[in-house]
């Protein structure tokens, strides 16, 4: 805090202008701290204050509030701020360029004839918030502790496109190719940190706001992890999340800060970018988004330090002995600031400073230029310096950094400030010029006439003396950043045998595939070399999945260890947590789960260590709730196993509608990192996730990751047929139970019924059904994966259109059912729109059954019968098929359909009724 003699009227939250009666007494008081803090320590100090404030909330009458809000200045006093270690004039040079570069690359990105956009203004509010890190704080990979982590505010991109052109690491044409990724192909760049788009640049996706905050808090709390369980050590390892304060309004940006707090991740730092603008106009223009963001924070538990103001602003801060310029800084509302940025000095003058007598007489002596001159703290270095150097010293907490700047920020009058920056993607002729002559770059009025489209970028190269400053600076620090690396060791593959165990079938015990998936992850555990890597996930729902019998082999991870005794502490499953605990259990916390998996599914890049995030969920409650995480996740490149458990429509009996999950293939299947599959025995679980860590870790070394539909009805699970389809289970489909001829004509009536997932056991009831009842003939098949089959079938497609020399390769869907008799009849326990998936590519008539619509509470059976996905539906619709192709007759169907007395539900019964839901 600055000092001053009088505080202001609400400090600390707390009301400040009561008498002081003995202030005497006060200042002993304050006296006795003081001497604590230099005997004993700041910590001493901390615990004692905090103990203190404890007792006295407990004497109700005192009412003692929290600490959550400060005055409006500087966290850090001017007498505190630590001395700049750079060359002051050469890092201003480099911000100069970087400037200049920065808005001259989304300047030409809207020259005519291209016209992509891009955002002028957010670079401009954060340089010097950035540079100082870049020159003085984040490690490059080749650190000695493996370097920091470093999360860019998405819509600052241009500013680290500039710096990389400066660095020698991208190209004027790179530039001149940004968001234009195809159309300026090999040197195209994409608009925002997407590492898929540009793999060896960007290693964090963020522009989608709220999932920069929440990624980094789980990368920070990853990072701990690997140190706890000896698997990497990264102590020395910082991650950083620049974020904007509009930015803040997502509920992910402000959902995890617990998180950080409980976990005490010193080892993470928020920097929030309080340019107090969102994209249309002030975050809080009648209130102070930096005090709102203070109380958050330190209601949080983290450390929060404001820059709000520069060092223009000390002298009158530290004449400020009466507190009323704190005073009126701290009832200046946000919408004022702005608007005082967007005119000049005089205006300053009359409209803040005027509002008091005592603070109009501070500056009386100034000229405008003066007043105007006064600058916000995100752009002053030395204060910004301060604030990291405090941010990482700090321990046992996380830091923000609450860092208040302009948008638009030497851009000129027509930028700074306004409402429309954000909007605002190119300058005009005089514009350019005054933003040259602001920064002193050597470019001449007739280049920025000529075309003002083409203004030039400009690097004075590797000779010139901030060149060489900048580029010394980086190698001191580890290298440069961003930059993303995928050098890692080979993931160890498990031992065949340990597949082997879930392909003998269960016996006559009824198995769930979601018990089926935990019996081969068990097996797999056993093999010493793979189980370190793998990274159990669970959303607090271990029991539903039946994975509570890890708990007591290998933990769950708590960076604090288990400091209490378990209450089931007797039992074989005790809950059981551990400092170097292995499972992830996040709590009721979805999203922050996918924040995990994508921190374990990218550890391979950023910390060069192959890891197997197995993440288990609800399946309604992933890809429909975290579809945003996930794609950022497909984004960053993560890799592992993601499980839906309790999948389909109508297995999770009593739970209704918020449960019932119908539709989550069709979601995961618009994420093109996704390889979705909906198996049906755990002996295609087995190779299924075989060839998943094959296809990740393997020497093809895809960037995509598995999802899994499990389900939770007990079934027997069958013994891996002899000579099983195991490249028909993989890629898609394969035939399953063949119809057979015994007891029938050998010219029956033939049909084909396409079934996943728990949907096999009613397509093969139909099946006996239409033989015993109607002498059909039906095949039986087992679709793994409807979106593969899509998948191959598309590319299929693409292949014949684009590349019709190269031959038409035929879709392995439609290669598979060409031999193969009488109509296609499909049924899944989801949507139509799954299995309708592949519609075009089946030769024939076809037709698909599906749960569309809501879920409700009921039985299995009879919401199966509601839906008409059951056998005896699937059998309706078969003879449907038949008769509409003249080879039964027309009334068999309708006969079918009042034998199994089809419209009543209560007649259902197709699968497991009891089981656990």
């Amino acid at each position: 805090m600055i000092p001053r003699e009088e505080p202001g009227p609400v400090l600390n939250g707390l009301p400040t202008t009561l008498p002081d009666t003995d202030p005497e007494e006060t200042q002993e008081w304050l006296e006795s701290l003081d001497r604590m803090v230099e005997a004993d320590g700041e910590n001493r100090a901390r615990v004692v204050l905090l103990k203190l404030l404890e007792h006295a909330r407990s004497h109700g009458k005192l009412d003692v509030s929290a600490l959550t809000s400060t005055d409006y200045i500087n966290t850090i006093s001017a007498v505190d701020e630590a001395p700049y270690p750079g060359d002051e004039a050469m890092e201003r040079g480099i911000r100069r360029m970087l400037r200049w570069n920065a808005a001259m690359t989304v300047q030409r990105a809207q020259r005519p004839g291209i016209g992509v956009g891009g955002h002028i203004s957010t670079y401009a509010s954060a340089v010097t918030l950035y540079e100082v890190g870049m020159n003085h704080f984040w490690r490059g990979p080749d650190a000695p502790g493996g370097g920091d982590q470093i999360f860019y505010q998405g819509h600052a991109s241009p500013g680290m496109y500039a710096r990389a052109f400066l660095e020698g690491r991208l190209s004027a044409t790179e530039l001149d190719g940004f968001r234009q990724e195809k159309s300026a192909a090999p040197d195209g760049l994409p608009s925002y940190p997407h590492p898929r788009m540009l793999p060896k640049f960007w290693q964090f996706p963020t522009v989608s706001m709220g999932i920069g905050p929440m990624n980094a808090v789980y990368q920070a709390s990853f990072n701990k992890y690997l140190t706890n369980r000896g698997v990497k050590d990264c102590s020395d390892q910082h991650v950083w999340a620049f974020l904007g304060d509009g930015e803040m309004d997502e509920p992910e940006s402000r959902g995890f800060l617990q998180v950080a707090a409980n976990e005490e991740l010193d080892n993470l730092t928020f920097v929030i970018n309080c340019n107090l603008q969102r994209l249309d106009g002030p975050v809080r223009g009648n209130g102070k988004i930096v005090q709102e963001l203070e109380s958050t924070f330190r209601g949080a538990g983290w450390n929060v330090i404001k820059v709000i103001w520069g060092s223009g602003w000390d002298p009158l801060l530290d004449a400020d002995k009466d507190g009323a310029l704190v005073d009126l800084m701290n009832n200046t509302r946000d919408g004022d600031y702005q608007t005082f940025k967007a005119n000049d000095g005089g205006y300053v003058r009359r409209e803040f400073f005027g509002r008091d007598p005592r603070t109009l007489g501070m500056v009386e002596n100034w000229t405008d230029d003066q007043i105007w001159a006064l600058r916000r703290g995100g752009h002053d270095y030395r204060k910004m310096y301060t604030a990291y150097k405090a941010a990482t010293e700090t321990k046992g907490a996380p830091t923000v950094v609450l860092a208040c700047t302009i948008k638009g920020y030497d851009l000129g009058s027509h930028f700074a400030g306004r409402n429309a920056t954000h909007q605002m993607k190119k300058m005009t002729v005089d514009d350019l010029k005054a933003f040259r002559d602001r920064l002193d770059i050597p470019v001449t009025d007739a280049q920025l006439e000529e075309n003002p489209y083409l203004a030039p970028y400009y690097n004075p190269g590797p000779e010139d003396e901030r060149i060489q400053y900048l580029l010394e600076r980086r190698r001191s620090l580890g290298g440069f950043t961003p930059e993303r690396r995928t050098t890692h060791k080979p993931l160890p593959k498990p031992s065949a045998k340990h597949f082997d165990g879930v392909k003998r079938g269960s016996g006559k015990q009824e198995v769930a595939t979601t018990m089926a998936f935990v019996r081969l992850l068990k097996d797999l555990m056993r093999d010493k070399d793979f189980a370190p890597h793998v990274v159990p996930i669970i959303p607090d729902e271990a029991r539903t999945f039946g994975m509570d019998s890890f708990f007591p082999t290998i933990k769950i991870y708590n960076p604090h260890g288990q400091n209490y005794t378990p209450v089931d502490h007797e039992l074989m499953l005790s809950y059981r947590e551990a400092k170097n605990g292995q499972i992830l259990h996040t709590g009721i916390n979805e999203a922050g789960s996918v924040a995990a998996f994508t921190a374990a599914g990218t550890a391979y890049a950023t910390h060069g260590v192959p890891l197997v995030p197995i993440y288990i969920f609800y399946s309604m409650f992933g890809f429909q709730r975290t579809g945003d995480g996930f794609w950022a996740a497909g984004d960053q490149m993560a890799k592992g196993f993601v499980l839906g458990g309790t999948a389909g429509r109508t297995t999770l009996t009593g739970e209704g509608t918020q449960h019932m999950d119908g539709h989550s293939p069709v979601l995961a299947a618009t994420n093109p990192a996704v390889v979705s599959y909906d198996p049906a025995y755990s002996y295609e679980i087995s190779h299924i996730v075989e060839s998943g860590l094959d296809r990740m870790y393997g020497p093809a070394d895809e960037n995509v990751m598995f999802y899994l539909t499990v389900y939770n009805e007990p079934i027997v699970q069958p013994k891996e047929p002899e000579g099983v389809d195991a490249e028909g289970i993989v890629k898609g489909m394969y035939l399953l139970a063949p119809g057979s001829f015994e007891g029938v004509n050998q010219d029956a009536r033939r049909a084909q019924i396409l079934a996943s997932g728990v949907a096999v056991p009613w397509a093969l009831e139909a099946q006996g059904l239409l033989k015993r009842d109607f002498g059909v003939v039906a095949d039986v098949w087992s679709v793994t994966s409807w979106n593969e089959l899509r998948r191959d079938a598309m590319d299929a497609d693409e292949q014949a259109f684009l590349h019709p020399d190269q031959g038409h390769r035929t879709p392995y869907v439609t290669a598979r059912l060409a031999d193969a008799p009488g109509p296609v009849v499909a049924v899944t326990d989801y949507m139509r729109q799954v299995p309708d998936q592949i519609a075009q590519w089946v030769p024939g008539d076809y037709a698909s059954l599906g749960a569309d619509g809501f879920g409700f509470s009921d039985t299995r059976p009879a919401a199966r019968r509601f839906f008409h996905i059951d056998g005896p539906s699937i059998a309706v619709r078969t003879l449907q098929q038949l008769a509409d192709n003249g080879e039964i007759p027309e009334d068999w169907p309708l006969r079918a359909a009042q034998q199994y007395d089809l419209l009543n539900v209560n007649a259902g019964t197709s699968g497991n009724a009891g089981g656990e839901s």
